[in-house]
């Protein structure tokens, strides 16, 4: 049944992901950035509704308390593509994502994402990719916008940890901007190169921000990195 439910909901997820792209790329030369987060937020808050619906994933967040009222930078734990849905609801919806080139090629879905001005960096050259993330992600981030990172750079297992790439807190010490952790259990309900979508009940924890002042990029992102593993293995996996 619940190889059915998960197939079921991934034909709904596709359908839902074609529209809104068609709606996306419609209107995103001329349309202002309230509505392209509204337009952000529908696609997530229907891809939730129907995992909920078909699936029985809910999710809960703690910490929402700490999300200041000021551009900052997002560390995410990556377990699942879950996050990539649900950040666009969880976070203020003024946001810029850094992410793999690759997916800016997909039909549809990738034309869509290049509509919100993502960093789009090529993984193949680390240099570069990180020039990129300190140029664009400081311009952004004085644009009022939530610059949001994954740092271990790829979706890891639930249960396993991957160092942090130190792009993210690069940015934070440059732009003198908090770093913001999350953490989750994503991938215990929705594994990484699975079908399957368990139901069940996804926890999210939101962090305090670690203040850049009087810390290097290499202090920043040890903080992070051992606050979001810390707080993974509290959750239920």
């Amino acid at each position: 049944m619940t190889t059915i439910r998960s197939a079921l909901f991934m034909v709904a997820f596709v359908l839902i992901t074609c529209l809104f792209s068609l709606v996306i790329i419609s209107v995103g030369r001329f349309a202002s950035l309230r509505l392209m987060a509204k337009l952000g937020s529908g696609w997530a808050h229907s891809s939730l509704w129907c995992l909920r619906l078909l699936c029985g994933l809910r999710y809960r967040v703690q910490g929402a308390e700490h999300l200041p009222d000021y551009p900052v930078v997002v560390l995410c734990k990556h377990q699942s593509a879950w996050e990539t849905v649900a950040l666009r609801l969880i976070l203020p919806p003024e946001q810029a994502w850094v992410l793999k080139r690759e997916l800016l090629k997909i039909p549809l879905f990738g034309w869509a994402l290049a509509q919100y001005q993502p960093i789009a960096i090529d993984r193949g050259s680390a240099r570069q990719a990180l020039k990129q993330l300190l140029q664009q992600g400081q311009a952004l981030i004085a644009q009022g916008r939530w610059l949001v990172v994954f740092p271990e750079g790829t979706r890891v297992a639930s249960g396993e940890e991957k160092r942090f790439n130190i792009g993210g807190a690069k940015l934070a010490e440059l732009a003198q901007v908090p770093i913001v952790p999350i953490a989750h259990n994503a991938g215990a309900f929705w594994p990484r190169r699975s079908l399957l979508k368990r139901p069940g009940v996804i926890d999210v924890v939101i962090g305090p921000p670690i203040a850049p002042q009087s810390r290097t990029a290499t202090e920043l992102n040890a903080l992070a990195e051992q606050w979001i593993n810390d707080t993974v293995r509290t959750l239920p996996a």
